[in-house]
C-alpha cells in the first residue's frame, strides 16, 4: 500500500507564499478571458448594425457596475502582464556565446515594447 500525503482540497495553495501568488496568476487570466469575450461582443454588435451597437453595447459600457467591471479589469491585466515579464527570463533565456542575457535586459525589453506598442494604440485611437 502506498503513502498518500494528506491535502487539503481547498486551502493548499495558502500555506505556502509562492503558491498563492501563482494562483493569483492564474485568477487573472479569468480576467483576461472574460474581456476578451466583452471585445468578441463588441464585434458582434457592430456587425448587427450601428443601433446595436450604440443603444445596446455602448449603453451597457458606460452604466456604472461595467465600469467599475473595466477598471478592475484594467488593473488586473496590468498585473497579470508584469507577472508574465517577471517571468519572461527564466521561461526563455536568451544565449550569447558561452553566457546568457541577464534576466533584466529581457525583462526591460518586454517593458520598452509594452510602452511602445502602447503609445503606438494611443495614437491611432486619437488620444494624442
Amino acid at each position: 500500500m502506498a503513502y498518500v500525503r494528506p491535502v487539503s482540497k481547498t486551502t493548499w495553495y495558502l500555506k505556502d507564499r509562492n503558491y498563492t501568488i501563482h494562483m493569483i496568476n492564474e485568477l487573472t487570466s479569468v480576467f483576461i478571458g472574460l474581456y476578451a469575450l466583452l471585445l468578441l461582443w463588441g464585434i458582434g454588435a457592430v456587425a448587427s448594425g450601428d443601433k446595436a451597437y450604440y443603444q445596446f453595447f455602448l449603453e451597457c459600457l458606460t452604466s456604472p457596475g461595467m465600469l467599475v467591471l473595466l477598471w478592475v479589469t484594467t488593473i488586473v491585466i496590468f498585473y497579470h502582464a508584469i507577472a508574465w515579464f517577471k517571468v519572461t527570463p527564466k521561461a526563455m533565456p536568451i544565449q550569447k556565446g558561452e553566457e546568457f542575457v541577464p534576466g533584466g535586459v529581457i525583462a526591460g525589453a518586454h517593458y520598452v515594447i509594452w510602452v511602445l506598442f502602447s503609445l503606438v494604440v494611443l495614437y491611432f485611437a486619437g488620444v494624442f
